[in-house]
């Protein structure tokens, strides 16, 4: 016998039942402490009397959920810490793909390539509202031109509109609307000299989009982009 087994021994002999008695009553959230005694722990039968058991299993019950709630919970926190990190480090690889651009070309392909892969979307658009009467075509650098009040019609007075479940819009995504389920449309202001313009993120997943989720990373994106389009374009805000 080890001298621990026969230390053991010896406290069980020590320790009554009255003992653990005195000490349950005096410690009487003990097992809301410890709920995962109570999972190895029989139940008293019927013959204690009527409502005994239901009363102990009812407690064993909420603590089991409250363990499980808790467990949950703390799961969720972690998926969701996972998650922001994730996207905030596609924000800044993203980030630092624009400043790398060295001509305009090089920028605007980096938004409307490079960014899909980067931030696991289907496509990225700019549309850019025309100040002539004509839209024209969509030009080499991939911009696409709107009649002008585009802007307001999509967004009306705010900053950003996250939709699921759409069919995707020709007029914002061009050849790719029909890959598009849910979009993210933030507006951009470059100058108060130039035209108003979107960014448009378009998902094939319906639910990649939704009016609840936070937009302060893809928001802080969208003002990378008007910043570097002022440098490129050498316009003050």
């Amino acid at each position: 016998m080890s001298a621990m087994t026969g230390t053991a021994k010896a406290m069980e002999k020590d320790l009554s039942e009255e003992d653990v008695i005195a000490f349950l009553r005096e410690r009487k959230d003990f097992f809301l402490a410890h709920p995962d005694l109570l999972e190895e722990m029989d139940a008293p039968g019927e013959k204690l009397g009527k409502g005994v058991v239901s009363f102990q299993q009812a407690l064993v019950d909420r603590l089991k959920a409250d363990k499980s709630n808790a467990s949950r919970i703390q799961k969720e926190l972690i998926d969701t810490f996972r998650a922001n990190m994730s996207n905030q480090n596609r924000i800044q690889t993203a980030v630092l793909v624009l400043l790398e651009a060295e001509s305009f070309e090089e920028f605007i392909t980096s938004i409307t390539q490079d960014f899909p892969i980067l931030l696991d979307v289907d496509t990225v658009n700019i549309i850019i509202e025309s100040t002539s009467k004509e839209i024209p075509f969509i030009n080499q650098s991939g911009i696409r031109f709107a009649r002008q009040g585009f802007v307001s019609q999509w967004l009306g007075t705010g900053d950003a509109l996250l939709q699921p479940n759409i069919n995707g819009h020709e007029d914002i995504f061009g050849p790719g609307a029909g890959l598009v389920k849910s979009h993210a449309l933030l507006r951009m202001e470059i100058s108060q000299n130039t035209p108003a313009g979107i960014i448009a993120f378009g998902s094939r997943d319906p639910e990649a989009f939704h009016p609840e989720q936070a937009i302060d990373q893809i928001g802080f994106l969208a003002q990378v982009v008007e910043r570097c389009f002022r440098i490129w374009l050498d316009v003050q805000s």
